[in-house]
């Protein structure tokens, strides 16, 4: 039965890119569905996850970095994130513990003038400073906006998060449970796969590789295994499509290394996530410019109709 006082309500991520709004999301729903790099821009498209107690659920939009766009893809993801701010009922806006006040920061300050929702600063990363540090910081962005509240935070160690939490349900209105409370996201299987192998290939990739790939899932289909003391195997077909003749060597790598390497880590991963073996399948194709092609744009799942 839920209580009369029952909170719910949408709650964006917001942040220049790379500042740990996958890793904060994951960390509060108690579950990795965003990946995570040290690459920016690493999220492309608008990851919503569940949180779910006692006293309310949170539904959490994680939206791509907001930044100056270089192509059609780029413009896609700044658009989907710019759009959220408008639809939900709390922003948490994430930055690094620093006084400096970058143009990327006063970008995003300038675009939450333009919104009547309650921001709440989380100043993530306070793992790598010390403590006494963290009230200068909090004197710094105090007068950048009108926060509703400054709450400093370690997505990686769980610092603060449970406060963060209790903030996050205050700010909420009265409301019905939106999803079954074993619900986590709302990004399908096939997706969240994809995204995986994305992830490894963004983790051992060169840094000018990365931005220029995607990931298709071509199939996924589970296979009753023969021996009956066996679980179910699941075949994964997938390729990463790149830019250029030369990343794709750079990604197959020598002898077929560097591909194996990303399909050993992916498919440790989502096996965890599946929750049973499964035999992954990679193959590298070139799309020379895809980033500036609306039909393939869609083709690997970023919908220019989303945004809209």
């Amino acid at each position: 039965m839920i209580n009369s006082n029952y909170k719910s309500g949408f709650v964006t991520l917001i942040g220049r890119p790379n500042v740990g709004k996958s890793t904060l999301m994951n960390h509060l729903i108690g579950q990795k569905i965003a990946i995570t790099s040290n690459k920016p821009q690493t999220t492309r498209n608008r990851i919503q996850t569940v949180y779910t107690d006692d006293r309310g659920q949170i539904i959490f939009l994680d939206t791509p970095g907001i930044h100056k766009a270089k192509n059609k893809l780029g413009e896609y993801m700044v658009s989907v994130a710019e759009r959220t701010l408008k639809e939900v009922d709390l922003v948490l806006w994430l930055v690094e513990p620093s006084t400096f006040i970058g143009a990327g920061e006063q970008y995003i300050a300038e675009q939450l003038k333009n919104i009547k929702t309650p921001v709440v600063l989380v100043i993530n990363k306070i793992d790598t400073v010390k403590k006494e540090e963290i009230l200068t910081f909090i004197a710094a962005y105090k007068d950048v906006y009108n926060f509703a509240e400054i709450v400093p935070v370690s997505a990686l160690k769980g610092d603060n998060t449970k406060e963060l939490i209790n903030i996050i349900l205050n700010y909420l209105p009265q409301g019905p449970q939106f999803f079954d409370e074993d619900t986590i996201t709302d990004q399908p299987e096939r997706q969240i796969v994809a995204e995986l192998i994305r992830e490894k290939a963004l983790r051992l990739l060169n840094d000018e590789v990365p931005h220029g790939i995607a990931v298709s899932i071509d199939r996924m289909k589970e296979r009753k295994t023969k021996d009956m003391n066996s679980s179910d195997l699941i075949d994964i077909e997938a390729t990463i499509v790149c830019e250029r003749d030369s990343h794709k060597g750079i990604i197959i790598g020598k002898g077929g290394a560097m591909l194996k390497k990303i399909g050993t880590q992916a498919r440790m991963e989502i096996e965890n996530l599946l929750d049973c073996k499964v035999n992954l399948q990679l193959w590298v194709k070139v799309k020379k410019d895809w980033r500036d092609s609306d039909f393939l744009m869609k083709n690997y799942g970023y919908n220019q109709k989303d945004i809209y």
